[in-house]
Parts: structure tokens; C-alpha cells; sequence
């Protein structure tokens, strides 16, 4: 399944949807952490005009594989820490 927005896609894994976010890496320099920037388009109630906006969460990189301004795939899991609710797919 494809949702309307470029920057999530939503998937069915054993009777749970997961929604994988994509978004370009912004900070690489905690050990096995990086920062991910996604992009979304949001429709301003009253006004009905577009506007973008972006938000940015902490991913769990194992291998630390991924650097700044690689596009990323990020998928929600279990808590690692404080911050960190994602994974990098």
C-alpha cells in the first residue's frame, strides 16, 4: 500500500501496520544514533492552504553505515533510549 505523501509508506507485518518515514540524515555524531529531517506537507485547517513542514527524529544505525545527507528509510520500534524510537531500515 502507498499512502498520498512521498515520505511514508504503510505496510501490513503480521497484523500490524508499520509506517516507514523517508528522510535525508542531518547529524551523524552520536555513536549509533543518527538524526533524520522528514519532510511532510500539512493542510492549515481554516485556511486550507499547504504548507511544509519538517521534523526531525533520533534512528537507532547499528553499524553507523549511514552519513549526512544520505536518504534514509526509518521504521518505529521498541524504545532504545530517552530520544530514540526509530530504527534505520
Amino acid at each position: 500500500m502507498e499512502n498520498n505523501s512521498k515520505n511514508m509508506a504503510i505496510e501490513e507485518v503480521k497484523n500490524k501496520i508499520v509506517i516507514k518515514k523517508k528522510g535525508i540524515v542531518v547529524s551523524d555524531k552520536m555513536t549509533k544514533t543518527v538524526v533524520v529531517a522528514v519532510d511532510s506537507l500539512k493542510t492549515h485547517a481554516k485556511y486550507q492552504k499547504k504548507y511544509k513542514s519538517t521534523k526531525k527524529y533520533k534512528a537507532h544505525d547499528e553499524e553507523g553505515k549511514y552519513k549526512m545527507g544520505d536518504v534514509v528509510e526509518i521504521v518505529p520500534c521498541r524504545p532504545i533510549s530517552k530520544d530514540k524510537r526509530y530504527k534505520v531500515v
